[in-house]
Parts: C-alpha cells; sequence; structure tokens
C-alpha cells in the first residue's frame, strides 16, 4: 500500500465493506426474499428449500477451521482472492436452479463451503494483525460490514427480482460479491510489513508471534468455555430475532410494522458492534460481554410481556445488540486469551460451532411453536441460556495477552509501531 493507502484503516475499510456480502447476508437473509418466487417458480415447498439452506449452512461451518488452517499457513490474501471469486460465481449459479432435489442440494453445499471465505475469519485475523490498542474499535468497525449486509443486501435483492426476475437477480448479487469484496480486498487487505507466516516461520519467528499454537488452545478450558458461550448466546438471541415477525403478526401487527422492528434489529446490529468494541479497549471484556448479553436478556422478557407499542420494537432492537457486540466479542477475546500466533486457525474452530448454532435457536422456537401454540417456554429457555452464558464469561480470568503500546506481530515492536503511529 502506497501512499495515502498505507493508513492500516484501509484494512477495516476493506473488511467492512467485504462482509456487506458476506456469507450471513447472501446464504441466509437475502434468501428470505428469495423463498417465495424460488418455490413458487420451481414448484418446491419451502420446507424442502429451507432443508437445502440448512445444508448450505452446515458446509460453511465446516468450512471454517479448514479456512482458519490456511490463513495461518499460507495468509489472509492467497487464501482470500480466489476464495472471493468461487463466491463470486456460486452466487452467480444459484440462478441455474432447476426442480431438481439433487442439484439444489449440490449447489447449496458448494456455496455454503466457498462462502467460509466471506465469513468474519480472514477480515478479523488481518484486522487484529494490524491492531493492537485500537483492536477492539477496528474489529467492531469491521464487524459492523454484516449487520450493513443484513440491512442492504435483503433490499438490493428484492429490487433486482422486482426489474429482472430471480434469476437475473443472483447475477446481480454475484456482481456485487465481486465489487464490494473482491475489489476492496484486491487493493487494500495484506498482512503487516514483516509479519511472517505460519509455513515460512522457524522456531525463532514463531516464539516472536505472540500467542499459543493451536493445539494447546484446543486443550485448554478458555477455548470450550468461550466456544459453549458463544455458541448458547447465538441460539438465544437468533432463536428469537428470527422468529419477531412471525410473533408479532400473530398478535395482529400489520406485516410492514413487524418488518420494521426485524430492521431495527439489522440497525442494532451495526450499532452493537461498533459499541462493544469500544468498550472493550477501554474496560475488562467479560464485564463487556456481561452487559451486551443482559442486554438481550431485557429484550427477550419485553417481547414475550405482550406490550403493545413500542414495546416489540424496543425487545427487537435490544436483541440486535447483543448479535451485533457477538462476532466482535469473539474475535477479540481469541487475540487476547489466545495471542495471533495460531489466530485463524482457533477463531476458525470456534467461529464453526458459532455458525452451527445460528440455525439451532430458529429450529427450537420453531417446534416450540408448535408444541405450545406459544413462543413462551421458548423465550424461558433463552433466558437461562444467556444466563450461563454471562457465568461463564465472568471465569475467564486476566488476559494472556493483554494490549501493549509498542507490540505489534511478527517481531515488529516499536519499529512498527512507529510506523503505525505515523499512517494512523
Amino acid at each position: 500500500m502506497n501512499g495515502v493507502f498505507q493508513n492500516r484503516w484501509w484494512v477495516v475499510f476493506a473488511s467492512a465493506s467485504g462482509l456487506l456480502v458476506g456469507a450471513g447476508a447472501i446464504n441466509v437473509f437475502a434468501f428470505g426474499v428469495f423463498l417465495k418466487p424460488i418455490t413458487a417458480d420451481l414448484g418446491l415447498g419451502r420446507g424442502v428449500f429451507a432443508s437445502a439452506i440448512g445444508m448450505g449452512s452446515l458446509l460453511n461451518a465446516i468450512a471454517c477451521p479448514i479456512l482458519g488452517w490456511m490463513i495461518d499457513r499460507w495468509g489472509v490474501r492467497r487464501v482470500m482472492i480466489p476464495g472471493i471469486l468461487l463466491c463470486t460465481v456460486a452466487t452467480a449459479a444459484y440462478g441455474l436452479m432447476q426442480p431438481s432435489l439433487p442439484l439444489i442440494y449440490l449447489m447449496f453445499a458448494v456455496a455454503g463451503f466457498v462462502f467460509g471465505c466471506q465469513t468474519p475469519i480472514a477480515y478479523a485475523t488481518v484486522t487484529a494483525q494490524w491492531f493492537d490498542n485500537k483492536r477492539g474499535l477496528a474489529l467492531g468497525i469491521a464487524m459492523a460490514g454484516v449487520g450493513l449486509g443484513v440491512a442492504l443486501i435483503p433490499q438490493i435483492a428484492a429490487s433486482l427480482i422486482g426489474q429482472f426476475g430471480w434469476r437475473l437477480a443472483f447475477v446481480g448479487l454475484a456482481v456485487c460479491v465481486f465489487g464490494f469484496a473482491f475489489v476492496p480486498v484486491s487493493l487494500f487487505i495484506r498482512e503487516p510489513p514483516g509479519f511472517v507466516k505460519s509455513r515460512d516461520r522457524d522456531a525463532a519467528a514463531r516464539d516472536a508471534v505472540a500467542g499459543i499454537p493451536g493445539r494447546e488452545a484446543f486443550r485448554g478450558w478458555r477455548f470450550y468455555a468461550l466456544t459453549i458461550a458463544f455458541f448458547l448466546a447465538i441460539v438465544a438471541i437468533n432463536g428469537t430475532v428470527s422468529h419477531v415477525v412471525a410473533l408479532l403478526t400473530d398478535r395482529g401487527y400489520p406485516l410492514q410494522e413487524a418488518t420494521a422492528a426485524l430492521s431495527l434489529s439489522g440497525l442494532a446490529i451495526i450499532g452493537g458492534r461498533i459499541l462493544s468494541g469500544w468498550a472493550l479497549d477501554r474496560f475488562w471484556g467479560p464485564f463487556v460481554a456481561v452487559t451486551f448479553f443482559l442486554i438481550p436478556m431485557a429484550g427477550i422478557g419485553l417481547l414475550d410481556s405482550g406490550g403493545a407499542g413500542v414495546v416489540p420494537l424496543l425487545g427487537a432492537t435490544l436483541c440486535g445488540l447483543g448479535i451485533g457486540a457477538e462476532v466482535d466479542l469473539m474475535a477479540f477475546f481469541v487475540s487476547r486469551y489466545f495471542g495471533l500466533r495460531d489466530y485463524a486457525k482457533i477463531y476458525g474452530a470456534m467461529f464453526a460451532v458459532f455458525s452451527f448454532g445460528v440455525g439451532v435457536g430458529p429450529t427450537i422456537s420453531g417446534f416450540v411453536f408448535d408444541r405450545f401454540h406459544s413462543y413462551g417456554p421458548a423465550f424461558l429457555l433463552y433466558e437461562v441460556l444467556l444466563a450461563v452464558t454471562c457465568a461463564l464469561f465472568l471465569r475467564l480470568g486476566p488476559y494472556p495477552f493483554p494490549a501493549s503500546a509498542d507490540h505489534l506481530p511478527g517481531g515488529q515492536v516499536r519499529a512498527h509501531a512507529a510506523t503505525s503511529k505515523a499512517v494512523s
């Protein structure tokens, strides 16, 4: 990066832009818009089509630890640039769907796997490498791209479907993936000068990168405490937010008002990412985490209360703040409790379990409603899960790898700190 583009905040910009067309926005939230036109055109049941989306989510979860290993070995650019091109092709290929269930499953499986490149793993890895003191804020802004994608991509998809039909709409989304992800990643995403990839490190170089080996992290209790905590949290919060529209329309709210509640939660995701990142740079992380998971506990309580007016809107917004903080917290905690040595490998394994949990909550809520004709029992369960999550965070203890004013990866202690200060 030369001239003005040497500023490391361009890495944050490219990360936020890339995540705007990330795996969640393209393969989960946009398909809520495509669901009716595709099933009507191909003569498929909604449940069958939704199961194909679940297949894609499963393969995406499987891809996450593999992606983490590849990034730690070969570096972010060598993995992401070809990976995003494959994501572009896979998105356009959705427009070729035919009324053949095996073919649809295959398409979703392949797309889910290659879209591992468009999860937060790679973006969080390179952002953490460039930032230490301001790591929380940088990660928060970068991860806010996910919330922006949730808010914008379904709207873009709806507009494209209305103008060109659902098949060409996927071509339009593929263009978005190329423009918002491939171009900025190619221009701005790279490791800090002197950062040595794991395959090129000798023993001395490995020791110079602060952190513990992945195999050691996977044997430690903190990895499992964090993994379980984030899994329980996303089950609870996503299980609530995904059924907000159905819950409110069941109570007699017009569809437009019910959808507005979901949109507010999407905007809250953006705010939650940035606010939690700012707080992580100033306060002990577990306290920040507990705060941001007490907030959705209040939101779930408001939704379960049956209150009218602004009550459900506030409840959905509070839940969105919790989702917004979650990925940011995970990325930050991995860097502080395990360091940067095998960051992508550790984060990828943790994010894989998290990705699986994204689909668990909505499934629980659906079955509970079918059994009891109410979301009340599910909401009670979610309150308990979030309480357990908070208890796990409070047991983590001090950071083994705290922020240091003059420490950056790759053994560049003072020289690179001075460079970062000059370009910030």
